[in-house]
This record gives structure tokens, C-alpha cells and sequence, in this order.
């Protein structure tokens, strides 16, 4: 198979001597360059202010803002907009939909009808009153006027809120707080939304604080509306939070299921929920499923992701009972949003996975570009391969990508990456994300994580970009992935560990020598911890080292640390026959050690050693393991090495006697490190496998096709001269159940057997 690996040139153009590696300051320029933000946005004024942020559908789950600055009617139906809108659409409303469902969630949560619009000189003669009055302004003529003034038209909002007389009434508001009833407090503060008034604004924690001190006198109504208020204003209210959900933890029996829904999206857009309020609203959900429309399913399932709450198996798999037969009347943004759900719990649903295959790739054109990319991350994480689901997304991508942000290119790569796929139009495909990759390239500084994403799943399938590597692997960037809260060690050891074999033209830069042995030994240990004591691991040691003949016959270790996976490894001679390689010294008697160190420099023959050999043979019990009664060559070796008992010496004239590493000395045998073999003393490994014990989670879903690492490190193993041997898990995990003879049979087979012909 001709390979893949790619030598992208830097953007600014080769150099002429063929050096393909871009120079340090040209990266220096591509990361501090600014450029244009591509992404498509509504821009209001009332959000060009300090502390406010912009943010895109299916954002991260820690960094989405719920819902609009600017109180406006929904965009049209993303499936009745042309193509070029759809591809930049910025849904912010569509998370709401489901207020739309029942007439019981007017009560809950603010409404975006337009009002009726206040005339100028209606607002001009109540800036005179407020300007006339001042302190004598009472408790119901400043929520009048509050309300009156957030009819006005949208483009009197910012000259409105820069007036010295709005800025008075709002004094006025909190300096006489306490004199308002609670619904009037409600009333002001609905104002405040349909008015935009910025979250930093001075009354905002004076309004939280007297909130909190009336929220055990509230109803749930109440308490709902107005923590939906605080979102729609974008403020962050801790304090009225912590007891809005210990008040709901207590009273939970008591919601409705329009109330339950509505918590569950002022859950999501706060991202936090104690546990145990989770797990309450948990069983409400499973009692109202049937019940609830689509789009309240997705706003449920939406909640509890972005809280980092996953469902029970029973409540994901009965949502997908509920989503299948209906999947084609749901909206996108509810569909994502179980899509979420589902990625999150890892479950996967025969059914829901069926129409999935049939009813999303016609809707990919129509589809967010954010949507599309968790479309693909979905079947990345639960490692389906749906050719038809994958072939519509790889289409969308490069008339796209521009759209795109770092996080979603990173997303695209890995999923397809991970699944091994090459799409039809792979090279376009790939092509354009690579490029917006360098166009992003400053955005690393910010997310190095998503970058090195990028890479690692650009390395899966065989796809080496020298410039970025280069960057990628310089100290410069490494250093700033110190600075990160993400520790990102482990995919630049990858990285780097891939680059070595896979890239021997490769010139740029690489990790330091103390990094790599930093990350390599992270790694073993992780393998000590968690992978060499899996019983499957322990159970086929065991049995491979009684076929071979003992421990120094095979070694269970990381052969290729960075990709993260255990090797039994095995070495046989031009016969076949076991190599032993796998050595540790023991202590021994030091006074032994000392008389022997007096002959280890004698000259000695083939003559003497052969006959010390066969002594030892001659003077050793042979015995057959009650597991089985198959003797194998490696056996026998180990039977005629066996040491005899303390009171078997064989003497030099001189008295000193002759020990088994004494013996070891004298033969220059490879069973000892300090004295390594000669290439001419042992016959050498013609042959080197690698024994790989595979789980189910190494497939795609419910294929025997491996995923993209697993790919990688095959294809590695092979170009260092491992003939790589499956040890499937549908055979062995079957065997651990089974005698020790038919394990041993299966495990002699696949060593002895499925390896090439010489």
C-alpha cells in the first residue's frame, strides 16, 4: 500500500534547498498574526461591552451563553433557509423551542413577543417626571416606568440606557428594594431583559441579593421565571442559584412536567445541578417520557449533558425507544441534542442508529455547521462507521469550512480519524480542514488541545503536515501547553513517537530527550496500574510462557509506548523455535560471586562448555506440567537449564564449585546483562511478534475493523519488523473460561501457525 504520509510546505512557499521545515519566525508570525473572526454573528451594540461574550450553536458544554442579548422574534426554520444562510446560522433561540409547545411555559419564561412600541414623547415626559421627582419617586411608579420604557423601540434601547434619568430610576430601584413587592421585583426585572441591560449592570447584584432573601417565599412559578430572567440577562447569580436548586431538591415531587422541563433547561444553560437533585429529576424524567414532546426530549437530555449528568442505561435507551419511530419530525437542535446524550452515555441503540443511517443525510445541507459536526462526533465516540451518514458530512465539509472553529475541525478529524474512513472526496475532505487548521493557526495559543486533536487524527490515517508538526513539537508551543488545564503530554508523545518511525525524512523539531522519557514512563506505569493485570493479559502470559518455556521467552510490555496499548512479545529463530530475551538478574551469594569472578576471564572451549551442559542435563528431573501433557521445544529448554539442587556442584581441582552463574560467566550466556552475547554465541531472532490482546472497544461498532490508533500502531509494528498476531476477543475472552489445554492449543496456534511462511 503506497503511503499516505504528506510534506505539506509551509504557506509562505518551500525553501529552495528542499528544506521543507519553516523557520521560527515565520511561526511566530502565523501565531501572533490577528485575523478576521469568520464566524457569523448578530451584532447588537448592547453587546459590545466589557465581559460579554459571543458564542455559536452546539458550543462547548462550559462556554455557551443560553440565550439572546436582544429580545427578538425566532429566525425562520433552519429547513426553509437557503443554503448559504444555513451553513453561518447562528440559532441562538432554537435551545427555547420547546417553550413553544404548551401555553404552560408563558408562566416560566420570559416571552420574546414584540410589544406594542412606547412613543418618543411618552418616554421624553417620563424622563422629566424621573428627572422632576427623584427620591419621591414611589414603589409603583418606577416599575410604570420600567416597563414603559422597555416598550420602546430596539435602536432607542442603547441612547436609553446611556440617559442620566434612566441611570437615576435604576438608583432609585435598589435604594428603595425592599419596598417592593415581589412581583413588582419580577415585573422591573422582566424589563431589564426586553431592555438588554448588561450583566456587570450595578443593580444586577443587588437585585440577586434581595432575590436570594424572598426566594423561600416564592413559588415554583416564580423562582423558574425569574432564574430564567437571570439567563436570558446572562448573568451569573451563584447565590440565587444555590438556593433556587435547594429549594428544588426539596420540592421536586411537586413539578409539573412543563416545570420539570423548563428546570432541566435552566440546568443546562447554568451547567451545574447538585448530584442529587440529578438524580431526582432523573426518575421525573423516566415517570413523564411518554409524555413529552420531541422537542422537550431534547431539551431534557441538552440539560442534563451540559450539567455533565449522564442518564441511566435504562432512561437513554427508552428515550431512543421514544425518538426512532419519530425521528424525522424532530427538530435539528433537538436531535443534536440527544445526539449529545447518547455520545455522553455511550449507549448505543440498534434502532435509533438505523434511522439515523436513513433520515440524516438529507438533512446535512440544511443542517448547522456546528450540528453536522456533532453528527460525526457522534459516531466517532461510539465508534459507528455509517458510510452513508459519514459520505454526506464529508461532502458538506470543504464548501464549509470556513465556518468552522478550531474545536469543530478538531472534532471532524477525529472522528473520521478514529473510525479509519476515507471518504470519497478524502483528499478535499482532508485538504480543506488542513488548511483552515493554518488558517487558525494563532487560535492554538488559546486551545493547543484542539490543535494537537488535529494532528493525532491526521496521524491515524497516515497524514503528516511537516509545517504544523513542526510547530506542534517546537518549545515554544510545548511550553505553552504547560500553561494549559489540559495535560496534553500524552498526544505529543504520540505525535512524536509516530513522526520517528512512520516519517524518517522528517527534519523539524522534537520533543526533548526528557520529555519523551517522561511521557514513556507516565505510560508504563499507567500499563502497570491498569493494563498489565487485566486477567486476559495475565491468563495468556501464563500460557504462552508454558508453551515457550518460561518468562525470558516473552515479555509483556509497551513495544510502542505512545500508542498506548500493551504487546506480548515473542522472538523465534530461522526454525521457529523460541529465542530467550526476556531476562533479570537475581542476587546471588557474594562470596560465590567473588570466587567466580576468578575464572570468568579463563579461556575455555566448546569442549568444556558442552560437557558442563550436558552434566547439567544429565543431573536434572524432567517433569511434565499436570496442565498438559504437549511438550514443547521451549520447554524442554527450560527443563534441561534448570539448576540443580545445592548439594549437586561439579568442583574446578582448586574446590571452587560450579554454580549457575558461574556457568553463566563461562558460556558468555545472554541469561546474563552484564556480559551480552556475541552475535556468534546465540542463534539469532529471525523473528519478532508482537501478541496483541484486543478488546471489543478496539472495532468499529459491531465490525472486525480496528479503529484509527489501533490501525496506526499495527502498521508501525510492522514497519520495525513485528509480525503483529490477533489474539480477537471474541476467541480468547471465550477460551478464559475454558481447560488449560484448549487455551494452550489456541495460543500454540497462533504463534506457530498463522505467522508467514519463510
Amino acid at each position: 500500500m503506497a503511503t499516505k504520509t504528506i510534506s505539506y510546505q509551509n504557506a509562505a512557499g518551500s525553501n529552495t534547498d528542499g528544506d521543507e521545515r519553516p523557520s521560527a519566525s515565520k511561526f511566530s508570525s502565523i501565531v501572533t498574526k490577528q485575523v478576521q473572526n469568520t464566524y457569523s454573528i448578530t451584532w447588537h451594540p448592547s453587546l459590545s461591552t466589557k465581559n460579554t461574550t459571543l458564542h455559536l450553536e452546539f458550543s462547548k458544554p462550559f462556554s455557551t451563553q443560553a440565550s439572546p442579548k436582544q429580545p427578538v422574534k425566532p429566525k425562520p426554520n433552519r429547513d426553509e433557509m437557503p443554503d448559504v444562510e444555513v451553513k453561518a446560522y447562528n440559532t441562538k433561540m432554537d435551545n427555547r423551542a420547546f417553550q413553544k409547545e404548551r401555553p404552560e411555559y408563558s408562566s416560566l419564561c420570559y416571552d420574546f413577543t414584540p410589544v406594542e412600541p412606547l412613543p418618543l414623547n411618552e418616554r421624553d415626559l417620563i424622563l422629566y417626571s424621573i428627572r422632576t421627582l427623584k427620591s419621591e419617586l414611589v414603589p409603583g411608579t418606577i416599575v410604570e416606568y420600567f416597563c414603559k420604557l422597555s416598550c420602546l423601540p430596539v435602536e432607542q434601547h442603547a441612547p436609553l440606557k446611556s440617559h442620566i434619568q434612566f441611570t437615576m430610576l435604576c438608583h432609585y430601584s435598589v435604594k428603595k428594594i425592599q419596598m417592593f413587592s415581589t412581583l413588582e421585583l419580577i415585573t422591573i426585572l422582566k424589563a431589564l431583559v426586553r431592555l438588554t441591560v448588561e450583566s456587570n449592570h450595578v443593580m444586577m447584584s443587588a437585585y440577586e441579593r434581595e432575590f436570594c432573601h424572598r426566594a423561600w417565599t416564592m413559588s415554583l412559578e416564580q423562582l423558574l421565571l425569574v432564574a430564567d430572567f437571570w439567563r436570558c440577562l446572562g448573568c451569573d447569580v451563584p447565590c440565587y442559584l444555590s438556593i433556587f436548586f435547594s429549594y428544588m431538591s426539596m420540592h421536586w415531587r411537586s413539578l409539573t412536567l412543563p416545570q420539570l422541563v423548563q428546570l432541566m433547561y435552566i440546568i443546562g444553560e447554568h451547567r451545574k445541578a447538585p448530584p442529587d437533585l440529578m438524580k431526582k429529576l432523573e426518575n421525573l424524567v423516566l415517570v413523564n417520557l411518554d409524555s413529552f414532546t420531541l422537542e422537550e426530549v431534547g431539551t431534557v437530555c441538552l440539560g442534563a449533558f451540559k450539567a455533565c449528568h449522564c442518564f441511566s442505561e435504562q432512561v437513554v435507551r427508552e428515550i431512543g425507544d421514544k425518538v426512532s419511530p419519530r425521528l424525522e419530525d424532530i427538530g435539528n437542535f433537538a436531535l443534536v441534542s440527544v445526539l449529545k446524550m447518547f455520545r455522553y452515555s455511550h449507549v448505543d441503540h440498534t434502532d435509533f442508529m438505523k434511522q439515523l443511517a436513513v433520515m440524516v443525510p438529507p438533512r446535512i445541507p440544511r443542517l448547522g455547521t456546528q450540528g453536522v459536526m456533532h453528527v460525526s462526533f457522534f459516531c466517532g465516540a461510539l465508534r459507528y462507521l455509517n458510510k452513508r451518514i459519514l459520505d454526506a458530512v464529508a461532502s458538506a465539509v470543504p464548501s464549509r469550512v470556513m465556518y468552522c472553529r478550531c474545536k469543530d475541525v478538531a472534532k471532524f478529524l477525529w472522528s473520521f480519524g478514529t473510525l479509519n474512513y476515507e471518504p470519497p472526496n478524502a483528499e478535499s475532505f482532508y485538504g480543506s480542514l488542513i488548511e483552515q487548521v493554518r488558517r487558525q493557526l494563532h487560535e492554538s495559543r488559546k486551545f493547543p488541545e484542539h490543535f494537537l486533536t488535529c494532528l493525532v487524527a491526521l496521524a491515524f490515517t497516515e497524514r503528516y503536515p511537516y509545517d504544523l508538526i513542526n510547530y506542534a513539537l517546537s518549545n515554544e508551543f510545548v511550553q505553552l501547553t504547560n500553561e494549559t488545564k489540559f495535560d496534553v503530554k500524552k498526544e505529543l508523545f504520540t505525535l512524536d513517537g509516530s513522526i520517528e518511525i512512520e516519517c524518517p525524512d522528517y527534519k523539524g523539531n522534537r520533543l526533548t530527550p526528557q520529555l519523551r522519557q517522561e511521557a514513556t514512563e507516565a505510560q508504563f506505569r499507567f500499563a502497570e496500574q491498569k493494563i498489565y493485570i487485566k486477567p486476559e493479559v495475565q491468563e495468556a502470559l501464563a500460557v504462552l510462557e508454558d508453551i515457550l518455556g518460561g518468562p525470558e521467552y516473552i515479555k509483556n510490555h509497551l513495544i510502542l509506548p505512545h500508542t498506548r496499548t500493551n504487546d506480548l512479545e515473542v522472538h523465534l529463530d530461522q526454525d521457529r523455535m523460541p529465542v530467550p530475551f526476556n531476562f533479570k538478574s537475581s542476587p546471588t551469594d557474594k562470596q560465590v560471586v567473588k570466587d567466580e569472578q576468578k575464572y570468568i576471564g579463563k579461556s575455555h572451549s566448546d569442549d568444556l562448555t558442552n560437557r558442563l551442559l550436558n552434566w547439567k542435563s544429565s543431573g536434572s528431573s524432567s517433569k511434565i506440567d499436570d496442565k498438559t501433557e504437549v511438550q514443547t521445544h521451549g520447554q524442554k529448554r527450560a527443563r534441561d537449564e534448570r539448576a540443580p539442587s545445592p548439594g549437586d556442584y561439579f568442583a574446578f581441582p582448586d574446590g571452587v564449585p560450579l554454580t549457575d552463574s558461574l556457568l553463566k560467566a563461562l558460556t558468555k550466556s545472554a541469561t546474563s546483562p552484564e556480559h551480552p552475547p556475541s552475535p556468534s554465541s546465540l542463534q539469532p531472532a529471525s523473528m519478532k511478534l508482537a501478541i496483541q490482546i484486543v478488546s471489543k472497544n478496539h472495532y468499529r461498532y459491531k465490525t472486525k475493523q480496528f479503529l484509527g490508533i489501533h490501525t496506526m500502531k499495527r502498521r508501525q509494528l510492522r514497519r520495525l519488523g513485528y509480525v503483529v498476531v490477533e489474539l480477537h476477543y471474541w476467541e480468547w475472552f471465550h477460551l478464559l473460561q475454558e481447560t488449560w489445554e484448549k487455551k494452550v492449543n489456541y495460543l500454540r496456534h497462533k504463534v506457530f501457525d498463522s505467522i508467514p511462511p519463510k
